[in-house]
Parts: C-alpha cells; sequence; structure tokens
C-alpha cells in the first residue's frame, strides 16, 4: 500500500522513517518518497506480523495522538502498537526492549559510516594504482557483504565525474567483483541507489543522465545487470524523476542502437586503452596454444585474466570458427568450451551469443569455408547434445536455407542405407535405381546426408578395381547435388586419408584423380578446388598433398581427355560409351550439321550424349572445322549452344585452350591457322563466351 502524505502526519512519517533507517542504513531518505507517487511501502514492525494500518479517519477528526505517539480518537494510536490488545512479555526470548533497540541501531549506524569511509578510501585508491586484486582483497577483508550496495554506488558515482580512463576502470573493477566477491543482489542494489538519486547527481554532474544511462548499459553488456532492471526500477520512480531519464537514455538510446554491445565495450577507449582488437588478438593466441598444447588448465587461466567476462563471446565465435576451419582441432576447441561452461567461467548468454554471431555471418563465411553452413549445423548439434549449448537460444535455423541439424543416429542409419544403395549399384549399373533411392531416404536433400553419400561412394570405390572407380565418377557427375556438399564430402575424405592409407597405400593418388575428374566432369568449379586446397594449408599435411597432385594433373598437356580415360572409360553408362565412342558420335553429328543439317537436331543430338562435362570436344571440333573448311555454319552452332546453356562458359573455354594446344599441328594443314585462331578468340572474347581465368593464351588480353 502506498503511502502519502494525506495519510500520515509529518510526525508519524518522521518516526517511520527512524524506525526503518535503523533497521537498515541503505532506506535512507532518496529511497521513501512522499508523493502520491511512492512506489514502496514501508517494512512492519519486527515486533507484529502485520502491515501498518493507514486509513484515514471516518469521523473526520484529526485528533491529537497522546502522549508518547498514540491515543486519540480517530488517530493511528503508537506507531508500533500491537492490534488485539497485546502487550509484549519482557520474559520472552524474542523480546528485545527499546533500550537493546536503540543499542543495535546506533551499533548499526556506527557499522555502516565506518563502511561507507573505508569504501570511499578504496575506491579514490583504485582510481590512483589501478589495482584490481589489490582492491578486491581488501574488499573481502572488510568483510559487511551488506553493505557492498553502496561500494557499487559511490565507485560509480566517483567515477561518473571523472575521466573516461576511471569510468572504464569502474566497470573493469565491477565485472571483476561480480558475484565472486560482490553478491548478484548487491550490484543489483547499487545501482537502483544511484538511479534513485540521479535528481542529486545532476546537481554536481550536469550530464549526469547519459554517463549513467552508459554505465547500466554497460553492466548489463557485461552481464553484471539483467535486462529486466530497465523495467524494473522505472516502476519504482516518479514521472518526474530524473531517473526516469536516466532508464530511458540507457533504453532507447543505448541498448537499442545496431551493433550496441561493441558500441558500449568501447565507449570509453577499453580496458586500459586496449582496444577491441588488443582482446581479439590475445583471445586468437590463446586458442591457437591451447590447440598445439591442449593443456585445459592454461586455457581457462588465460581467459580468466582477461578479465572481460562481457566479451567472453567473442570466445565462443573464434572457437567455434577455428573448429570449422580445422577439423582437425574440432574436438578440442569442443572440449574446451564445454568445460569453460560447465564451470561457469563462460556463461550461457556468451555461449549463445557466439554462436548466434557465427550464424549471422555463414553466408560470408561460405565464401572461404565451402561447406560452412554445414559445418555450423554439425557443431550446433554437438553442443546441444552435450548439454552446453542451448538450441532454443539461437535464431531460427531456418535462416540457413534448406539446412537441418542431423541428429547422430539418423546419419549412421543413413551411411548404413547408403553402403547398401552402393554396393547394389556397383553390381546393377543402375544410375536411376540410385536416384530413386536417394530420393526415398533423403527426400529433403539434407546436405550432410549428401557429403556422407559422397564420401561413402568413393570410399568404396577406392578399394575396387577401376571398373567401380569409373562407375562412381558417372554417378557422381549424374546426381547432380549441390556443390557444397560434394565440397563437404571431399574434404571429409581428405581428412579421413591419414586412416584409409592402411588399407589403401595409394589413396593419395587415387584422391587426387577422383578430385581431379569432378572438375572435368563439372561437378567442381576451379574455384571450389581452390578453396578445398585452401582448407588444408599445411605443405606436409595429406590434404596439401592430394590438392597439388590434383592441380597437377589438371594443368597437364590434354589433361581433359587423359584424366577421362584414366579408369578405362565407359564406367556405369547404360550405352557402354567409351571416349573414344563419344569422340565419334561428335564428330558425325558436325559433319552431317556442316553438310547442311538442322541447328535444332544437331543441338538434340549434342544434349542425348548425355555428357555435359565432355562438350569442350564439340567446341574444338567447330573450331576446327571452321578454320579447315571456313564453314560459318559452325560458329552460329556455337553461338545457339551458348544462348541456350547447352554449352557452358567453362566448356566453351577449354574447347578453345584445347585448340590453341593444338595449333601447332592444326598449321601444317591450315598455315593461317594461328591468324584465324586469335580472330575466333576475340571474337568469342567479345560475345562474352570465355572465362578468361581460364585462358592461359599467349596474346590473349
Amino acid at each position: 500500500m502506498d503511502y502519502t502524505d494525506k495519510f500520515m502526519s509529518s510526525e508519524h512519517q518522521e518516526q517511520f522513517r527512524s524506525a526503518i533507517e535503523s533497521a537498515d542504513p541503505s532506506s535512507a531518505s532518496p529511497l521513501i518518497s512522499t508523493s502520491p507517487k511512492s512506489p514502496r511501502s514501508p517494512r512492519p514492525s519486527k515486533h507484529t506480523g502485520s502491515p501498518i494500518k493507514t486509513q484515514k479517519p471516518h469521523s473526520g477528526k484529526v485528533g491529537d495522538p497522546k502522549k508518547g505517539g498514540s491515543g486519540g480518537k480517530g488517530t493511528w494510536g503508537g506507531l508500533l502498537d500491537m492490534e488485539g490488545g497485546h502487550v509484549d512479555d519482557p520474559n520472552d526470548p524474542n523480546y528485545i526492549s527499546d533500550k537493546d533497540d536503540a543499542k543495535l541501531s546506533t551499533r548499526t549506524d556506527e557499522q555502516f559510516e565506518e563502511f561507507r569511509k573505508k569504501a570511499t578510501i578504496m575506491v579514490e585508491e583504485y582510481f590512483d594504482n589501478d589495482d584490481v586484486t589489490s582492491t578486491t582483497n581488501e574488499l573481502r577483508e572488510i568483510d559487511m557483504p551488506g553493505y557492498y550496495f553502496y561500494f557499487v554506488k559511490k565507485l560509480v558515482s566517483i567515477a561518473m565525474d571523472r575521466r573516461d580512463k576511471e569510468k572504464e576502470m569502474a566497470s573493469i573493477l565491477l565485472s571483476s567483483l561480480y558475484g565472486d566477491v560482490i553478491d548478484p543482489k548487491q550490484v543489483y542494489k547499487g545501482f537502483q541507489k544511484l538511479v534513485q538519486s540521479a535528481d542529486d547527481l545532476v546537481v554536481d554532474i550536469p550530464d549526469a543522465v547519459d554517463v549513467l544511462a552508459m554505465f547500466i548499459a554497460r553492466a548489463i553488456v557485461d552481464d553484471i545487470l539483467p535486462p529486466s532492471f530497465l523495467t524494473k526500477t522505472m516502476a519504482y520512480l516518479s514521472k518526474d524523476s530524473k531517473g526516469v531519464d536516466v532508464i530511458k537514455r540507457a533504453e532507447k538510446g543505448y541498448l537499442s542502437a545496431p551493433l550496441h554491445a561493441e558500441i558500449i565495450e568501447r565507449c570509453w577507449g577499453g580496458s586500459k586503452n586496449k582496444t577491441v582488437e588488443d582482446f581479439k588478438a590475445k583471445i586468437n593466441d590463446l586458442l591457437v596454444e591451447y590447440v598445439v598444447s591442449g593443456d585445459v588448465r592454461e586455457a581457462r587461466r588465460c581467459i580468466k585474466d582477461l578479465h572481460v567476462p562481457h566479451f567472453h563471446h567473442e570466445i565462443v565465435k573464434r572457437a567455434i570458427l577455428m573448429a570449422m576451419e580445422k577439423r582437425q582441432a574440432e574436438g578440442r576447441l569442443l572440449e574446451l568450451l564445454k568445460r569453460t561452461c560447465e564451470e561457469g567461467l563462460i556463461n550461457s548468454s556468451q555461449i549463445s551469443k557466439g554462436f548466434s554471431r557465427i550464424i549471422d555471418s555463414v553466408d560470408d563465411l561460405s565464401l572461404d569455408i565451402p561447406n560452412a553452413k554445414v559445418l555450423l549445423q554439425s557443431l550446433i548439434s554437438k553442443a546441444a547434445s552435450e548439454g552446453w549449448l542451448s538450441a532454443s537460444s539461437l535464431r531460427s535455423l531456418s535462416l540457413i536455407p534448406g539446412r537441418q541439424v542431423v541428429e547422430e543416429s539418423m546419419l549412421k542409419a543413413f551411411k548404413k542405407k547408403a553402403e547398401s544403395i552402393i554396393r547394389e549399384y556397383f553390381l546393377a549399373g543402375d544410375v536411376s535405381e540410385v536416384i530413386c533411392c536417394l530420393e526415398f531416404e533423403n527426400g529433403s536433400g539434407v546436405a550432410e546426408l549428401n557429403a556422407a553419400f559422397v564420401k561413402k561412394l568413393i570410399t568404396l570405390a577406392m578399394e575396387r578395381k577401376n571398373r567401380e572407380k569409373e562407375m562412381a565418377s558417372v554417378l557422381l557427375s549424374s546426381l547432380c547435388f549441390p556443390s557444397d556438399d560434394v565440397v563437404s564430402g571431399f574434404i571429409m575424405l581428405i581428412e579421413s586419408a591419414d586412416d584409409m592409407a592402411l588399407d589403401i597405400p595409394i589413396v593419395v593418388e587415387d584422391l587426387a584423380m577422383f578430385l581431379a575428374r569432378a572438375e572435368v566432369d563439372e561437378v567442381l568449379t576451379p574455384h571450389e578446388m581452390e578453396e578445398i586446397g585452401r582448407h588444408f594449408p599445411g605443405p606436409t599435411s595429406v590434404g596439401n598433398k592430394v590438392t597439388q597432385m590434383s592441380m597437377s594433373l589438371l594443368k597437364a598437356r590434354l589433361s581433359g581427355e587423359r584424366i577421362l580415360r584414366c579408369w578405362g572409360g565407359g564406367g556405369s553408362c547404360n550405352n557402354g560409351w567409351t571416349v573414344e565412342d563419344v569422340k565419334d558420335k561428335v564428330g558425325k553429328l558436325l559433319e552431317e550439321y556442316a553438310a547442311g543439317g538442322d541447328t535444332r537436331e544437331a543441338c538434340r543430338c549434342i544434349k542425348e550424349l548425355g555428357m555435359p562435362f565432355f562438350h569442350h570436344e564439340v567446341v574444338k571440333r567447330c573450331l576446327v572445322i571452321l578454320m579447315e573448311m571456313k564453314n560459318e555454319r559452325m560458329w552460329s552452332l556455337l553461338s545457339h549452344c551458348f544462348d541456350m546453356q547447352l554449352i557452358t562458359m567453362t566448356q566453351m573455354s577449354k574447347g578453345f585452350v584445347r585448340v590453341s594446344d593444338s595449333l601447332d599441328d592444326l598449321a601444317l594443314d591450315v598455315p593461317d591457322a594461328k591468324k584465324q585462331f586469335d580472330n575466333l578468340l576475340h571474337k568469342a572474347a567479345n560475345q562474352g563466351w570465355l572465362d578468361t581465368s581460364l585462358l592461359p593464351l599467349n596474346g590473349f588480353t
């Protein structure tokens, strides 16, 4: 019940205030408002279990109180009178006489006054020596935890009138003391006192509203104040209080801004003039050192020594990012995060915030880590299953279109089915049957399952003969998986190469050939090949050897034909064509077209070959016929195929490269072959047919 001036005489107000202050020095006058909007209700007397009545007398007479503060018809009676005519019994063990009460009140006042003096001295010394440890120990030695709210209030109020350096020092000290030395309730109470005294602070500090609002915002970002502090404290303030302006400024001016956490963390220049970049560098160094040493205790000590609990989300973010980039370090990094979370060194809100920041930037990460989305979902799934990450605290995973987190049991079951499907395929050679089975087992196209199928397909093929290897390559080009999923599958394959080497001695050579074949078949692009290479930077790593060997195969003269024939050709094609068969068919259909055939019919025949990865052969033969017979219809066919996207830019470029490689031989039959080729090359480039990054041709610009 609210107490207002019209319900209490001034004498009773003074008596009530004295009683409350004697019981709790924190309830000084700034906390008790006599305005009609006062939020606080007075506490009941320690001698009674019921609140003091404040009803207005019905008689309309005010009446003078009796001597001692009680009596008078229509008056309240004594402030601490009991209801029902009960009389205090001096023989009661819980009885406290007025004299004892007065002594207790005096002793409490003296203790609080002593603490106030010591708190002021400690704050001043801290700002002089900047020694967090010394201040922490001194506060522990005083051992008056019930008064620590005043230390919070004093620290902030003095810092508000100082430079940015002292303001930053105050925030750091509060973060260090929070929980270990000062109870969270005392921190909460200290900030409430500050807000309630905002009207007084403005007298000496003109910008007190802005500065105090920033302190509150910083405390919320540092996780030493809950966000609910704003709404709960607002309810205790009168509308004309400066404290209302403080709360509104903190909520709407600072905490609602984009990237507010980073801005607030840097509001006073950073700890000891250290910038956010300094802390990021230290975090990166400690994680790199931990990955090498595996010393969890040392890593925890380094994290604690940073004294930036509000910035622990950066540790989470960088650890997850490092786990995505260096798969071999994933286990150690997840173990570190799990241990620090279980021990309370990194709280759950910072864990969630770190993961959320990765989710927000996953599209950009995909430029450097092709399978970033798949890896992130896998890490989220592992963290959630181990119980140190609340998946519900993260943004919806629908932010990653078409991706789902796969449970471990579901993945294991799919791998068994995939192995059965692949073995059946090696026996029957039916590509369409494999596609139907995959649609049934993975109809939603879950990326992690696609990647697992790629890995299992190539692993089983490597254990068999060239026939199965060729079948695996043909199937891979027929499945039309998203390139990100294929990249993920190859990365997992290369990462497990050391284990496979025990059973397959030539694992590096086989993997390099599969990787090169994937590019020739246009399952992977050159850019994605480079991304796979960047995933294994170590010069002595198996992954680096595989990617380097693969790139060497692709750079060799006539690499396309050699790689296509690496396992004998034919593979699982239902028609049983070899590379020579395909070349012969391409030659015949172009001869018919050159003799006056229909363009639409020629395009249909090219499409029915079912080998889009071999269309560079069509481009090469068209150019040769054009240069030998001066038949412009061949150029029209190429133009029509390109416009229909039947022949891609990559295949068009490869065809020109192959003609360039054979110009010396062609010049024996066509003396001006080089001149004609240069003209055709520039003409194709002007029409936008060519990818210049694939054209290491002399004289081309």
